[in-house]
């Protein structure tokens, strides 16, 4: 097995840092003003999304088919133009889960599940669909490597037009060792709305200043904006680029703070610090929410939001939103390897009265916990409900 996503060989790497009923809790202030005028929005419950949890588990267990998904990390999602909902995963577990919960060891391993580094779910109404690249006795990623020494791993993304537009991380194997690779460069892949199963093209995305575009997108007027991370370990910072119209191939300027936007990815200002390799920004009435894991405690289990009047911040206000129940040996799990990470919002996908979902994923520095228990590496969905 090459990898398991942002799980455990990036933070093993030192690169990155459901369940239960955990009550929210509101801003310490909650009549903090997010701009002149504006006040923060008060989160009013968490609870868990009983169906969209409820769907994954039933596909993911389901062995209806053999080449197709049983669990995975990423877990972003696009609407696409005729109602249905693209899932968006990274590193993919295929195959069968076996009746007491178990997953067979990967076929690198001397076992019968396949695992690939990119993956779709199509989602129609409450059927799903997983897409992958090679046959079904032979499956590979969906967006296949340019030779063995490379991977790609999957960000947000968007649609324009009849095409879908994804970001993916390129990384790459320099040495023998478990930890001789590093990340390599941006891409975004266009597929068809109508025809998935296949990349009509990959082309390069601005790589020069060690940003990962990909964290997320968010289309506001007539610009689409793009977020990344800048990953220093113990501290990531984001950055916010924008292009305008829908596509994300026109000609990109680069948030350079205070107000102002340069041509040059050298001028992209460090926004905020305390973001995860993977979060969002999403518009709830007049204002922008943030969600991410907090970064600023190490390998934490607490969601937080953070708010603003613009999409390109200042961020402000931050709000303990969850403490994610599985971590740790204290965790519903009791065992010390498991973590989760990389919290986003799904805006696209409504919950019950229009709360807003998030996701965040379950994953073990333990590789043997990911068979002995399909159902950890799976993510789990939040409604969020603000008053």
């Amino acid at each position: 097995m090459r990898s398991l996503t942002p799980g455990i060989p990036l933070i093993a790497a030192g690169l990155l840092t459901a369940g239960l009923l955990a009550p929210a809790a509101p801003a310490a202030a909650a009549s903090a003003e997010v701009c002149a005028g504006v006040p923060a929005p008060k989160l009013r419950a968490v609870r868990p999304d009983s169906r969209l949890n409820g769907m994954f588990t039933s596909y993911g267990n389901g062995n209806r088919r053999l080449d197709d998904w049983t669990g995975a990390d990423g877990t972003y999602s696009v609407r696409l133009s005729d109602g249905r909902d693209l899932w968006i995963y990274s590193d993919t577990f295929l195959g069968r889960v076996n009746k007491d919960g178990t997953r067979p060891p990967t076929v690198d391993d001397g076992g019968t599940t396949p695992f690939v580094n990119n993956s779709f779910i199509v989602q129609k109404g409450r059927r799903l669909t997983t897409e992958h690249g090679g046959t079904a006795k032979n499956p590979t990623a969906l967006l296949p490597p340019p030779d063995k020494n490379h991977w790609y791993w999957a960000g947000d993304g968007t649609t324009a037009g009849d095409k879908v537009e994804v970001t993916y991380q390129e990384y790459e194997r320099f040495g023998p060792g478990a930890w001789d690779w590093r990340w390599s460069r941006n891409v975004v892949a266009r597929f068809a709305q109508k025809r998935l199963s296949k990349p009509l093209s990959v082309t390069p995305l601005p790589s020069g200043r060690q940003i990962a575009w990909a964290s997320a997108l968010r289309r506001v007027g007539g610009f689409t904006y793009i977020y990344g991370v800048e990953d220093h370990d113990a501290t990531k910072y984001m950055h916010i680029a924008r292009v305008r119209g829908e596509s994300l191939l026109g000609a990109w300027e680069y948030y350079a703070g205070n107000g102002t936007w340069s041509a040059s990815e050298q001028d992209s200002a460090r926004v905020m610090d305390g973001v995860a390799n993977e979060y969002s920004v999403s518009r709830h009435g007049r204002v922008y929410v943030l969600i991410t894991h907090d970064t600023t405690q190490r390998l934490g289990a607490e969601i937080v939001a953070y708010y603003s009047c613009t999409p390109y911040g200042p961020f402000v206000d931050k709000t303990h939103v969850y403490t994610t129940p599985e971590t740790g040996a204290d965790g519903s799990y009791h065992n010390a390897n498991v973590f989760t990470y990389n919290a986003h919002a799904h805006p696209e996908v409504a919950g019950p009265g229009g709360d807003l979902v998030v996701s965040y994923n379950v994953n073990s520095f333990e590789p043997k916990d990911l068979y002995a228990d399909a159902g950890i590496y799976r993510a789990r969905f939040l409604d969020l409900s603000f008053s």
